[in-house]
């Protein structure tokens, strides 16, 4: 009952972060020692469902209570509470990269891995200062929100992809989001469809990637989780005021050691990656 209840935890953090400005759902399964068997199940549903679906249910469920019941409560406290929400989240993945560069090097650091991580890390830095400098006005509708499901998706296949580090600066973010937490299908069904599309073009292709080079794959997420993070980092915040520093502060290092915690916990769960 002890690991079903930590696993229904992890799966809950894990549907946050596939909402959470900054954090990538993936990433979380990486953490949590489970994204080979999630990529296999979803690159081969009807072959790994027996094997696959008892042992990750709990995971399941627990992302849809975290993904479906905290998307509402989540556009309220980003709208009320903006910087303090983000320091939070980008504290709890600061707190989880030493785990991820641990997985990134359990098959040795060969010649590749560093330039990957570099590269990983330059190319989603140039894309977000890009996107953070244009100017776009757009109007949300049902073509946005099937690329919005598109982002979502490629969060979980492709970890530190953050499909809000691409919203944000576009600003759909806020209303797909919303959408999810209202349960409106105007946004749910192009939301969903884009979703199960991207699953079924890109799952085989990102599992492939990462049997065949993982070495490399895995430090460029590492270098895309650490410029997503520090580019969601709200800067002027912390300039602000003192109080508002830290109070902001605060939340950071509550987030890292949320981060530490579950670490903790997980390390003494029996993985599922093995």
């Amino acid at each position: 009952m002890g690991i079903f209840i930590l696993k229904t935890l992890q799966g809950i953090l894990i549907g946050l972060g596939a909402v959470l400005p900054g954090i990538s759902g993936g990433v979380l399964c990486v953490v949590f020692g489970i994204y080979k068997p999630v990529m296999e199940l979803l690159s081969a549903p009807f072959h790994h469902f027996k094997t696959h679906v008892p042992r990750l249910l709990p995971v399941i469920l627990g992302a849809g209570i975290g993904f479906l019941g905290i998307a509402g409560l989540l556009a309220y406290f980003l709208e009320k509470y903006p910087s303090p929400s983000v320091c939070l989240f980008v504290g709890l993945i600061a707190g989880m990269l030493p785990s991820l560069w641990k997985e990134a090097g359990l098959q040795g650091r060969r010649r590749g891995a560093l330039p990957a991580l570099i590269i990983g890390f330059g190319a989603v830095t140039a894309l977000l200062c890009t996107l953070q400098a244009a100017s776009v006005s757009i109007t949300p509708g049902f073509g946005w929100y099937l690329f919005c499901g598109f982002c979502l998706a490629l969060s979980l296949i492709a970890p530190g992809m953050s499909f809000s580090t691409l919203l944000m600066p576009l600003g759909l973010y806020t209303p797909f989001v919303d959408g999810i937490g209202h349960l409106d299908f105007h946004v749910l069904i192009p939301g969903g469809i884009g979703a199960i599309l991207t699953v079924i073009l890109f799952s085989k292709a990102m599992n492939a990637l990462f049997e065949r080079h993982y070495p490399a794959a895995f430090h460029a997420i590492t270098g895309i989780v650490t410029a997503a993070t520090l580019m969601v980092i709200p800067y002027k915040s912390f300039a602000a005021s003192t109080r508002s520093c830290m109070i902001n502060i605060f939340f950071l290092a509550a987030g890292v050691a949320a981060a530490q915690l579950l670490d903790y916990l997980n390390a003494r769960a029996p993985k599922d990656n093995e």
